[in-house]
């Protein structure tokens, strides 16, 4: 008998509940038609389901070659503290390995106090070697 009460689906959620998770977990917002287009494009999508509802996913996108990039890595406040971070992050890892070829390169970007997930994992700050860097071509309205 399995007395987990999380399921793992992998599969992208749907707009909804993408949007619902970032806003919930703290992160910036997304535009729907952002979240229409990327969504699918997913090379690989987790989320964490309790009772029917999604309560945490994340995401890894890129060219599934050399680039691959982990997003999305979010879980509600309610069920934060309970290791749902860290069965998305090695679901994730478990696909990289299995996928991506030999060096290939897989970045991130930690907010917050995430980064100390994310080097449980094996990621590093890449400075002073490189530094991360990022563009808002049309910037969300305030």
């Amino acid at each position: 008998m399995n007395d987990d009460p999380y399921t793992l689906i992998f599969e992208p959620p749907d707009i909804d509940t993408y949007m619902a998770l970032r806003r919930e977990a703290g992160m910036h917002s997304r535009s729907v038609a952002g979240a229409a287009r990327a969504l699918p494009n997913s090379l690989f999508a987790v989320q964490v389901i309790h009772d029917g509802e999604s309560v945490g996913m994340g995401r890894v996108v890129g060219d599934g070659g050399c680039f691959y990039q982990v997003v999305d890595i979010a879980v509600k406040p309610a069920y934060q503290g309970r290791g749902l971070g860290k069965r998305i992050m090695r679901e994730i890892r478990d696909y990289l390995l299995r996928e991506a070829p030999d060096n290939a390169l897989v970045s991130l970007l930690a907010d917050g106090e995430a980064h100390r997930l994310y080097a449980q994992f094996g990621f590093a700050p890449t400075a002073p070697y490189a530094i991360g860097m990022a563009w808002y071509p049309k910037p969300a309205p305030l």
